[in-house]
């Protein structure tokens, strides 16, 4: 029943298929109504829970399978693919996504008591089972769009509460890591943060180490298990996802696109690109385009 109040909350607010940005900081809602083209995209730290159908999220080479049973949480900015298993258009698919704010979870993890001993920090992306308080508490604040007068004062209560119920609950380790500028997923995101900006550019394993706070073996081992990807792999993606994105929106050609992002062989750049998406840069761009409504990848 619970599940079904949100689902209803979503599809009042989620009126077309896509991802739907909202007045409510840091909320976004997200619609599909049938099974999806794969989608790949930069999923940033968040909090996703699937009032209604199913998704398929390939991070590296792990697979995810969730719906409403589990709520997920990437903790990391992580290139995935994503892609809606179950939806059909009298049931559509339907998530509530919160981002994650960092310095809110520092400031509430000042408040709570340390956890155990030994809590792992686990993955960049992680399953956990639903409970009742949670998706109460995203019901009651999808349903806030529906009172703009008081949003304002309420919301951040309601994302507190939330946050909290993360942050004491199954998943608790990764979200403290967040929270901690000591902890491995922190570090981590630094590397991770100049590989974003840089991504056009060679790196150095022992500049990326550097800017973690780690040794070289260390990070190769910490940066694998969190985004289940080399630091080399995870530059790919970036650079193949920009370039599919500057030939969709700027309409470049493979040859410039892959050039844009820093392959200095175009043959290099179609053969990594079909790869990862499944056909040539032009056979793929042309297809995107003919898709205007896809699912997206939260």
């Amino acid at each position: 029943m619970a599940h079904q109040e949100l689902a209803q909350q979503i599809a009042r607010y989620a009126e077309r298929d896509g991802i739907i940005e909202t007045p409510i900081a840091r909320l976004t809602l997200v619609r599909s109504g049938r099974g999806g083209e794969p989608v790949h995209m930069v999923q940033r730290p968040a909090l996703c829970i699937i009032a209604q159908g199913s998704k398929r999220v390939l991070l590296g080479d792990a697979v995810i399978d969730y719906g409403p049973a589990s709520y997920l949480v990437a903790s990391l900015d992580l290139p995935i693919t994503g892609a809606v298993t179950q939806a059909s258009a009298d049931a559509p698919y339907l998530c509530f996504c919160l981002y994650l704010d960092p310095a809110l979870l520092s400031e509430i993890a000042l408040t709570l008591p340390p956890l155990p001993a030994g809590t792992e920090e686990r993955g960049g992306m992680t399953l956990h089972p639903m409970t009742p308080e949670l998706i109460d508490a995203a019901t009651r604040l999808t349903a806030l769009l529906g009172d703009p007068a008081n949003a304002p004062l309420l919301a951040p209560l309601i994302e507190r509460e939330l946050l909290v119920r993360l942050m004491t609950g199954p998943g608790a380790g990764i979200l403290r890591a967040i929270a901690s500028g000591e902890s491995r997923t922190s570090q981590l995101a630094k590397a991770i943060a100049w590989l974003k900006t840089h991504f056009r550019e060679p790196f150095s394993g022992p500049h990326l180490a550097a800017l973690a706070g780690m040794s070289l073996s260390s990070f190769h081992d910490h940066f694998r298990r969190a985004t289940a990807m080399t630091p080399l792999q995870y530059q790919k993606r970036l650079r193949l996802q920009e370039a599919r994105a500057l030939m969709l929106a700027d309409r470049l050609d493979a040859a410039e696109a892959g050039f844009r992002v820093g392959y200095d062989s175009p043959s290099q750049f179609s053969r990594e690109y079909r790869r990862l998406f499944g056909a040539p840069p032009v056979r793929d761009v042309g297809r995107l385009r003919a898709m205007p409504q896809r699912a997206m990848a939260i």
